[in-house]
């Protein structure tokens, strides 16, 4: 489901625009959040929102062993990226198609173990084998061939190499006429209707093993809705992820796969 998608739409909401100033990402992490031991009753607060986007960011964060050479493709304006230094890991490479959101990391501070770079999921700017864990978190629904960035990822990462990405992907493939149809995302092609049966031949076609995918929209849409539901989109289309996912047209995930240990890009 790639025809007709512009990639300037990813430019229009993230760089000549900045999506964290929206009232839906408040406290400045792009992402639809974790809710799960949030209060389910009542309306959440901005701390439960800022909570639930750093519970996000934790489920992949876990991941990371001291002393790991990490890479985040998608890091935006790098509040991910700085939040994995508390995992000790050797170093952070963030990684984002858009100069401004890269800009935009650079100037929050610096740190000896932290960098950020402009490139693509399908052509990262990294040398072979060179590291641990790749992580990406709400960004793989943009781009444009998953199995592209597959493949720079197993290219990127050693042998026994991890990855772990959060996003949201299509049911089916008959599911993005819909999707279309109902969120204004995925009609401007900002989203892609990535298929998630797909998904694990296109991680074993790059050579990844151990591939485990888990639901875990229990945990995000609903707490979305509700933030939502209060604030100033209260009646816009952004009330329709949730219907999107009640009529099974798409699911948010937690994907983690690895490299065989002897294998080699």
């Amino acid at each position: 489901m790639t025809e007709n998608l512009s990639p300037s739409s990813v430019h229009a909401a993230y760089g000549a625009g900045d999506l964290a100033e929206l009232s839906v990402f408040a406290g400045g992490f792009i992402n639809f959040g974790y809710w799960a031991g949030l209060p389910a009753d009542g309306p959440p607060t901005l701390d439960h929102r800022i909570a639930s986007g750093i519970a996000l960011y934790d489920l992949v964060l876990d991941e990371i062993s001291p002393g790991d050479r990490v890479v985040e493709v998608g890091c935006g304006r790098g509040l991910g990226a700085r939040r994995a230094l508390t995992r000790a890991p050797s170093s952070v490479v963030g990684v984002d198609v858009t100069p401004e959101q890269v800009e935009r990391a650079r100037s929050a501070g610096t740190d000896p173990r932290l960098e950020f770079v402009v490139g693509s999921a399908d052509d990262l700017p990294l040398s072979d084998d060179s590291s641990d864990l790749l992580i990406s978190v709400e960004a793989a629904q943009h781009f444009a061939d998953l199995s592209a960035f597959f493949r720079e990822a197993a290219r990127v990462l050693v042998p026994g190499g991890r990855l772990v990405l959060t996003t949201f992907f299509a049911a089916d493939d008959d599911a993005g006429p819909k999707l279309s149809a109902l969120l204004e995302t995925f009609a401007s092609g900002l989203d892609r209707a990535h298929p998630i049966s797909r998904v694990p031949d296109q991680l074993a076609a790059a050579g990844f093993v151990d591939v485990r995918i888990r639901s875990i929209g229990e945990h995000v849409w609903r707490g979305l809705d509700r933030w939502i539901a209060q604030g100033e989109r209260r009646d816009s289309w952004d009330r329709d992820w949730l219907r999107a996912a009640d009529r099974g047209l798409l699911d948010y995930h937690l994907l983690t796969a690895r490299l065989p240990a002897g294998s080699g890009s």
